[in-house]
């Protein structure tokens, strides 16, 4: 069997959640090709060596710009922060690599679209290029998105989205680098807000249009991180600013005729990953709560009034989509599985010749609407429309 040769760059949070997926998606599901973890690429050389042993990738580096253009890679894996993303899928698409990219896609628009040519241009030449939106792998939504194409809600009218953690509540918390513009682009808008506009759209086949927003920043002074504590902030090392917002609300409309409302936050106390979607149409409605990520709830509205209601789908049955890959019905999937099918439907396209989505444009679209909410925000502008792509 061919094999997919892989270059992960990066290994922290998103590193170890695609390591498993390049792991276990050949043990998973019956696929045309092998992935085969060639080496992960870190800016420490100890840090890498160890994070590549215990990931289970064949060899570690510390210069990208080699590793993009190894004979022995297909396919470079960018899980580093925002401030990379460009540079390092310019170089890989430029090297006739295959890519797939952490979300969101760049930390501007400029950089967006700058990769999204760079992938048209490569995609004649047989590459392919993907965004890691990994929600939109969860079964649930999946499914979510097959009663809404089928007509199962009917005619959208309301887009209800909300993600919320807390894990910046605590003001000592340090200053990380998501918490700093130059490396992440945005705070909760780009961190987490990106998953429910990508998925809602994803899911409704509608896209965002318009955009009325706020953000604020709770927390503006934090702890510096030391140069050897972690995630702990050195004893004495002073604060730091935080250029990010901590919180993004925000109204849309949407091409199809609906309307939305929006809301990503990092301090709702108490909300671990509380990513929330409701989809109300003329015939039902639809919800899905990534805490309870193995259910969905529906309701049909049309049928008799003594039996509606939302009723909860359990979807662990292998007509499911993704779930033939795994355990026997009733027997739930976790977070990880979303990344193994991430790169189960990416090894499939490349062995097709056909585009993986969401595409680097699908990607471009979802980085314009952040770009028109921090505009809309930033200026008190009221409606703020979204640029076309």
């Amino acid at each position: 069997m061919a094999e997919l040769r892989v270059a992960m760059i990066g290994h922290a949070f998103m590193g170890g959640t695609h390591s498993v997926a390049w792991r276990t998606v050949n043990a998973a599901f019956d696929l045309p090709l092998t992935a085969r973890m060639s080496v992960l690429c870190g800016r420490d050389a100890a840090k890498a060596a160890a994070a590549a042993e215990k990931l289970g990738w064949a060899e570690h580096a510390t210069d990208w710009r080699d590793v993009v253009t190894r004979d022995d890679v297909d396919l470079v894996d960018i899980c580093t922060p925002g401030d990379s993303h460009a540079e390092i899928a310019l170089a890989a698409l430029a090297a006739g690599k295959h890519v797939l990219c952490e979300k969101p896609l760049a930390n501007s628009v400029a950089e967006a679209r700058a990769m999204t040519s760079a992938a048209e241009a490569a995609r004649a030449n047989g590459v392919r290029s993907m965004c890691g939106f990994n929600y939109r792998r969860t079964p649930a939504v999946a499914l979510m998105r097959q009663l809404v194409a089928d007509g199962r809600i009917g005619e959208i009218r309301h887009v209800r989205a909300r993600y919320l953690q807390d894990w910046i509540v605590d003001p000592q918390f340090p200053l990380v680098w998501r918490l700093q513009r130059d490396k992440a682009g945005s705070g909760a808008l780009g961190d987490i807000g990106a998953h429910i506009i990508d998925l809602t759209q994803f899911v409704t086949g509608q896209q965002i249009t318009g955009v009325s927003a706020l953000t604020e920043t709770f927390v503006r002074q934090r702890p510096l991180v030391g140069a050897s504590a972690g995630l702990a902030a050195s004893s004495g090392a002073g604060t730091g600013e935080v250029t990010v917002d901590d919180a993004a609300l925000f109204l849309a409309r949407l091409d199809g005729g609906a309307i939305g409302t929006y809301e990503a936050t990092r301090f709702a106390t108490g909300r671990k990953n509380a990513l929330q979607v409701e989809i109300n149409g003329s015939r039902g409605s639809v919800a899905f709560d990534f805490e309870r990520m193995n259910e969905l709830q529906f309701h049909d509205a049309t049928v008799p009034a003594a039996e509606g209601g939302f009723t909860t789908i359990l979807v662990t049955e292998p007509e499911h989509p993704y779930l033939a890959g795994w355990w026997p019905p009733g027997h739930p999937i976790g977070y990880e599985h979303t990344f193994t099918h991430e790169a189960r439907d990416l090894m499939l396209a490349v062995a097709a010749g056909e585009d993986p989505t969401p595409s680097f444009a699908d990607a471009l679209q979802v980085q314009l609407v952040l770009d028109a909410v921090e505009r809309s925000a930033a200026n008190a502008a009221g409606w703020t429309k979204v640029e076309p792509a």
